[in-house]
């Protein structure tokens, strides 16, 4: 503990406040970030057949595709404040028409509405931590806000298991009244911003990312390997409830996860931050993609259990570095949409894990499934390292005086 403590200090320790006020809203949101994983389970209480599932789950995926890019521009034009505002307050609305949509469709559409959300919160938050922490600290802040949401699941996954046995209410009520909370805190602790503005001879639009060729050909990478991240939302459950297991064991693996990362990550990003970037980024994606890979051949709760371990060691070393990568990247005027479109990558990767993914599950062998994560893990990881020469000299800055070299030269959630 006094080595997971040392750890934290040295690594996340002189933010600014805004940052620390982020990263308690964060814990305090994951806290309550219940529906989405038990979603599955909670459909099937409803009526909802296996056969229309991937129907609400890709509705889940399509608002995290609308999502990010409108909280990109918002965060840019608006500010990043009332961006958040707007977010979390529509969050806790969707949660209570979610759970009392009476039919497929309106299922359909609340979950679209949850999604794009609380999706809409995560560019402005990633953008007002790009505006306030140094380069060479980014990765450390990036990294801080993910363990944040970690810390989080690690209860959350107990308490969604909990409370799920003893009604599916409980989760949708907590969710609404976090996503409050924070909004209270925000409002409150969070100073106005006005730096998200861009001039106007840029524009506001998202031609400034369209234009960034180096950028363009990242966010596909970065997209495929959050997709075999993403199947850990979606294919996990449902292996799990094949094998006649209850949600209790998929809040537990979920625990596990937030566990892992928590104790991991501190460490992992003191000691990697010396190390090239892209190249860690790249063996963390092949490590995420064998674990999730050996899903398939899993089948009781301590089985499952080490194929989670597995790819939770691979998300503690990634921690922060793509969010960081794009932060460097983006002009100070853009941050905002540079985010966004890294958010609507993870949306898309989402939500083709939730349609595509659920549907190759259900509709064909899972094993199919399973061969396809690991192959594109593995390539993708690949690609990555080869990137790193451009990204290095593109993001280049003066060597800060500590020991870590900078950031610049790199998911979840």
């Amino acid at each position: 503990m006094s080595s997971l403590r040392s750890a934290l200090a040295v690594q996340f320790g002189g933010f600014p406040r805004p940052v620390w006020v982020l990263f308690t809203g964060t814990v305090v949101s994951r806290l309550g970030y219940l529906v989405g994983p038990f979603l599955v389970f909670f459909l099937a209480t409803r009526g909802v057949s296996a056969e229309q599932t991937p129907y609400v789950l890709g509705a889940l995926g399509a608002g995290n595709l609308v999502g990010p890019m409108l909280g990109g521009l918002l965060a840019d034009r608006l500010g990043r404040r009332p961006t958040m505002l707007i977010g979390l307050t529509g969050n806790a609305a969707a949660a209570g028409a979610l759970f009392a949509a009476p039919g497929l469709v309106t299922l359909a559409l609340a979950a679209a509405l949850l999604s794009a959300a609380g999706a809409l919160v995560t560019p402005a938050v990633y953008a007002m931590m790009a505006d306030t922490v140094m380069p060479e600290r980014r990765r450390a802040a990036y990294s801080l806000f993910g363990w944040g949401i970690n810390v989080g699941t690690a209860v959350a996954g107990v308490l969604g298991g909990f409370l799920a046995e003893r009604g599916y209410w409980l989760l949708f009520g907590v969710d609404a009244a976090t996503s409050l909370a924070v909004a209270f805190v925000i409002a409150v602790l969070l100073p106005a911003d006005r730096s998200g503005r861009a001039p106007e001879t840029e524009g506001a639009g998202y031609g400034v990312v369209l234009r960034d060729r180096l950028l363009l050909a990242l966010l596909p990478l970065f997209g495929v390997q959050l997709l075999v991240y993403s199947l850990t939302e979606v294919a996990l459950p449902l292996a799990i409830r094949d094998d006649g297991l209850s949600p209790a064991v998929y809040g537990f693996m979920a625990m596990v996860n937030a566990v892992v990362v928590v104790v991991l990550q501190p460490v992992a990003t003191g000691l990697l931050t010396r190390l090239p970037q892209l190249p860690v980024l790249g063996a963390a994606s092949v490590l995420i993609a064998v674990g999730v890979a050996l899903t398939g051949v899993a089948e009781r709760p301590v089985e499952y259990a080490l194929t989670v371990l597995l790819w939770s060691v691979g998300e503690a070393c990634v921690g922060g570095i793509a969010a960081a990568i794009v932060a460097n990247l983006a002009p100070a005027h853009a941050r905002g949409r540079y985010q966004g479109a890294f958010q609507w990558t993870w949306g898309l990767a989402r939500f083709i894990a939730l349609t595509v993914g659920a549907a190759v599950y259900t509709s064909f062998d899972p094993a199919v499934l399973w061969w396809s994560a690991l192959v594109a893990g593995v390539s993708t990881g690949i690609a990555v390292v080869a990137m790193g020469p451009a990204v290095a000299r593109r993001t280049a800055v003066p060597e800060p005086a500590g020991p870590a070299k900078p950031v610049g030269v790199a998911v979840t959630a």
